[in-house]
């Protein structure tokens, strides 16, 4: 059935592309289109192809091997690891390695998940505090065309905004093999005049790996929310802690040689720790005339890695090791006020906005580390005070009613203080940039409407690398792209988005594998394609399929010779994913998942690539009652061998071996069961 849905879904899509201009003499079709689905993506519901909406209905139906696999549902974003279950994830997108999320902007009910001048790389984004089943829906898009997103999200944002108030009380317990325990107690209730939301989630992990990982993982959430009249408002406390033996990437060499297993390692005593605390407050008051929305947010967190990239390459007595290790502090706001009015006789609205947030880091650090232990040699260490300030203001306008225009232009500035140091250098500066923002929105004519996007974006850079004495990194680096898409309901049930983009970036941020962090290097371009459908085929069935691909290139030379060049590593070509969701087959419910990950180059001169991962997960489940059900997760289905990351650096896997260039590879784990009883109450 795969490939018929298939040439059914790009026959309409050109079918789309091809619709002649001559239609626009025709009476413009304006009612939504509306497709009960996985996706709220119908035609006259977003400003780009490559925008739309997750439903909880998704969410919930299908299996995550982590937390921040919600981001997946995120059409063309792959979510691996390298490094175990509470260090965050890697990400992929639009061409992008995204490390753990330089340049794709995430937020949670308002508060920002990407932290910069991390310990361990810039934009590091660690979703492992997420309840799954707290989040109501999640807000993509994708490039920088609108004036709200800043920071980070040249390749696109994710907002994510959990549940006021649950539809019922949820009790879950998931058992699975290597020692897998999860146990959630979610519900809410009434209090006073509002609804008083609780979680309480715990979870273990071991792992497939030789040295268990001894994961462990304990999170709440607290949250009031109160709807009076026009206003509603929510007050929320989260609280996170986990610890883990770190699983890093292993060298090819030394699993070939058997000197280690697959899943083995080569420093056992590498390790993490984090906590995460925050308090955040929401408030949106609607008016006769538009909205006022105000957003604050206060999160303190603490994190300590310790890991071993490259053995004994550097000091072959004692090895590697190093510890990145931080103490943040971090204060925001977000607050807008949006207008309903006219321009020029026509249906206009106004919206400006203001975002402010400061982050204080005391101190933040690299050590050499032994055993699993900090030394007091080779120390870097800082303290950092980083403020940044936006302001934005964006116009809507329905022209006719076959056209709409976004126009937008945004205003950042960056202040990073670096003092206190030891052995890095200290000081401050502040940079300023200018972001201008434009989508056209054509129709709908046939059930199909059409998308012009162009828009500049940013990311800052590491706070220590833009003070540096020694070839200081730009505080702020320009984006550009631009996108043209078509938006299809032509076929019955059927949603199909076709974008063209194109992406200029001014540095990347590309990871370093002695070091373990990110550091900026040449100017770049990426553009490509991308195919998303999702299809109602009946009442309970439900097809997602989603392809993307793209090509990334550095503008000049990149490297060191003889390897040097222009393509950029870790920039991944080809993403698919295809999925069936069965809703309710009588008592039976499911969910099969496919993604494929494609061959990407290591190195700049593409002499290194890694092979491409394909992965299936699957779910069946069974309502033994109405509050009663069991599920069975499998994952990696076809018990696949194949890596969640590759990359290409020197390492010495002993004191005694040779210095050599080789792959370093995190194996995807081996078929894996998960077992869950969840009650509703």
């Amino acid at each position: 059935m795969t490939a018929p849905f298939a040439r059914t879904c790009l026959a309409a899509a050109f079918t789309a592309l091809g619709a002649p201009w001559a239609l626009a003499q025709a009476t413009a079709e304006l009612d939504t289109i509306t497709v009960h689905g996985n996706y709220n993506n119908a035609v006259g519901t977003s400003d780009a192809a490559s925008q739309g909406v997750v439903t909880a209905k998704l969410l919930e139906s299908r299996p995550t091997l982590r937390p921040a696999e919600v981001l997946e549902f995120v059409p063309g974003v792959i979510v691996t690891q390298h490094s175990g279950d509470g260090k965050a994830n890697q990400y992929f997108l639009r061409g992008f390695n995204l490390d753990h999320g330089t340049d794709f902007a995430t937020f949670v009910d308002g508060m920002p998940v990407n932290m910069p001048t991390h310990a361990h790389g810039q934009g590091y984004s660690d979703l492992n505090w997420l309840i799954p089943e707290l989040v109501e829906r999640l807000n993509y898009r994708k490039g920088p065309y609108a004036a709200e997103d800043g920071d980070f999200a040249s390749a696109g944002s994710a907002r994510l905004r959990l549940f006021d108030s649950l539809p019922r009380g949820i009790a879950s317990l998931t058992v699975g093999e290597n020692n897998y325990r999860r146990a959630l107690v979610a519900n809410s209730t009434a209090l006073t005049t509002g609804q008083l939301l609780y979680a309480l989630e715990g979870a273990q992990n071991d792992g497939p790996w030789e040295h268990p990982e001894k994961f462990h993982r304990l999170n709440g959430v607290l949250r009031y929310s109160l709807a009076q009249g026009d206003t509603k408002s929510s007050l929320t406390a989260m609280a996170y802690a986990a610890h883990w033996n770190s699983s890093d990437q292993v060298p090819q060499s030394a699993v070939d040689s058997g000197q280690i297993g697959r899943f083995g390692t080569l420093d056992p005593s590498d390790r993490g720790r984090t906590r995460r605390f925050s308090l955040s407050y929401d408030l949106l008051h609607s008016m006769d005339d538009g909205d006022f929305k105000l957003n604050a947010y206060a999160i303190q967190s603490q994190l300590e890695l310790v890991s071993n990239f490259t053995y004994f390459l550097d000091n072959p007595v004692d090895g590697d090791q190093h510890a990145q290790a931080e103490h943040r502090k971090v204060v925001g706001l977000n607050t807008s006020r949006s207008w309903n009015t006219t321009l020029a006789g026509h249906d206009s609205t106004h919206t400006v906005g203001l975002q402010v947030r400061h982050d204080r880091l005391g101190p933040v650090g690299l050590y050499a580390a032994q055993d699993g232990q900090r030394l007091d040699t080779n120390t870097r260490e800082s303290t950092v005070r980083q403020t940044s300030l936006a302001l934005y203001a964006e116009n809507t306008t329905r022209w006719t009613p076959w056209f709409k225009s976004v126009a937008g232009l945004r205003a950042d500035q960056l202040h990073v203080d670096v003092g206190r140091t030891t052995n890095i250098s200290a000081g401050d500066k502040t940079a300023s940039l200018g972001s201008p923002k434009l989508s056209l929105v054509f129709g709908p004519w046939a059930k199909t409407e059409y998308f012009v996007n162009h828009g500049q974006g940013f990311h800052s850079n590491d706070a220590r690398g833009i003070v540096s004495a020694v070839d200081p990194a730009p505080a702020l680096v320009r984006s550009k792209g631009v996108e043209l898409g078509v938006r299809s309901e032509l076929i019955p049930g059927l949603q199909t988005s076709l974008a063209l983009w194109q992406l200029n970036l001014g540095s990347e941020l590309m990871f370093v594998g002695d070091a373990g962090v990110t550091e900026p290097t040449g100017a770049s371009q990426r553009h490509g394609i991308e195919l998303n459908n999702h299809y109602v085929a009946t009442p309970w069935l439900l097809f997602d399929l989603d392809i993307a691909a793209s090509q990334a290139r550095f503008k000049d030379v990149q490297g060191d010779a003889p390897n040097a060049g222009r393509y950029i590593p870790g920039s991944v070509n080809t993403v698919a994913s295809f999925g069936a969701t069965i809703t309710e087959l009588g008592p039976w419910f499911g969910q099969f998942q496919w993604r494929y990950f494609g061959p990407r180059a290591l190195i700049e001169d593409n002499s290194q690539r890694s092979k491409s991962t394909l992965l299936a997960y699957t779910r069946a489940g069974y309502k033994i009652s109405r509050d009663l059900k069991l599920s069975l997760d499998v994952f990696n289905l076809f018990d696949r061998q194949a890596s969640d990351i590759d990359y290409y650096y020197e390492s010495r896997v002993s004191p005694t071996a040779d210095a050599s260039s080789q792959v370093h590879f995190h194996p995807v784990e081996p078929r894996t069961f998960r077992l869950t009883l969840s009650a509703n109450f």
